[in-house]
């Protein structure tokens, strides 16, 4: 037996049809594959599961392999891990999720594999640990098959995916309110990189958002930055904190915005924003002063 391994999916649906014809040709039961079409049915995974809605296959056995019983306990219990899923902590996070609230409807239950469950776990417990929240024991990496079984193993190559790995960060940027053009400028002062942007939301099927840069920015500081790797340190940025932009964006489609933040190693890292509006008269005076501005 042997885990699957599949190159990672340059479309959403590749590493499924790889999947589901591997499976659909392989018959002996093993360690962790039981017919169980007696004891859970089919059903069409429901809109409602965003967590796992649209991921690439339509349908899902009940009881899941969280013994959730119902339907609606699914679609209730997986919400509460779309937080987490924003956060992009791991590439494989949704395919290892969704295998066990939403397992594919074959004929038996395929576990995802134990290095998979590691290499999620190692990436998204630390995030999940800023707020409060250990790694669930239902979710324990030893309850699963160890690679040489039959199971479902990580997409994604550790190798060339670990500069899309963010770092556990218990400080959510959010959409500030500056009280005069003077804080303003203080932040910018105290900010390595300060920069006026158009942000808008990619047109995507799936419940997480992705979001988009325009090419043209202006450039209010640059600090140790070139001016030609701004455009896209930022747009690193968009795709990897996707939590941070959400806080931003506050639900609209696309938005201008003056960010700001720190320069970290090879990343930045946002932390304020302002909103451009006509309303927001202090931060449109704060970049006209700013031209002529010297800091202390």
């Amino acid at each position: 037996m042997g885990k699957l391994q599949f190159a990672p999916a340059k479309g959403g649906t590749q590493w499924l049809l790889a999947l589901v014809m591997w499976l659909l040709a392989w018959r002996c039961p093993g360690a962790y594959g039981y017919f169980l079409r007696s004891s859970s049915r089919c059903t069409l995974i429901p809109r409602s599961m965003a967590l796992c809605y649209d991921i690439g296959y339509a349908e899902m056995r009940i009881p899941n392999l969280l013994e959730h019983e119902t339907m609606a306990e699914a679609t209730q219990q997986s919400s509460s891990w779309l937080p987490l899923l924003a956060r992009e902590c791991h590439p494989d996070a949704r395919i290892f999720l969704c295998s066990l609230f939403a397992p594919i409807c074959l004929d038996r239950f395929i576990y995802p594999c134990r290095s998979l469950c590691e290499a999620v776990r190692d990436s998204c417990a630390p995030i999940m640990a800023c707020y409060g929240y250990p790694w669930p024991d239902i979710l324990n990496c030893n309850k699963f098959p160890a690679d040489h079984n039959l199971c479902i193993s990580t997409i994604t190559d550790e190798a060339t995916s670990t500069r899309r790995m963010p770092r556990a960060s218990c400080r959510d940027c959010e959409l500030e309110e500056a009280s005069s053009a003077k804080e303003i400028l203080e932040n910018f002062c105290a900010s390595d990189f300060a920069v006026k942007i158009r942000i808008s939301r990619k047109n995507v099927t799936s419940s997480i958002s992705a979001f988009n840069m325009d090419s043209k920015l202006e450039v209010l500081k640059h600090g140790p930055l070139l001016r030609a790797e701004i455009h896209p340190r930022l747009q690193h940025w968009l795709d990897l904190d996707a939590t941070c932009v959400h806080n931003i964006m506050r639900g609209t489609h696309a938005g201008v915005y003056v960010v700001s933040g720190e320069v970290q190693n090879d990343k930045v890292v946002v932390n304020k924003a302002y909103a451009w509006h006509k309303k927001n008269r202090n931060l449109q005076l704060a970049v006209r002063r700013w031209k002529h501005h010297r800091c202390r």
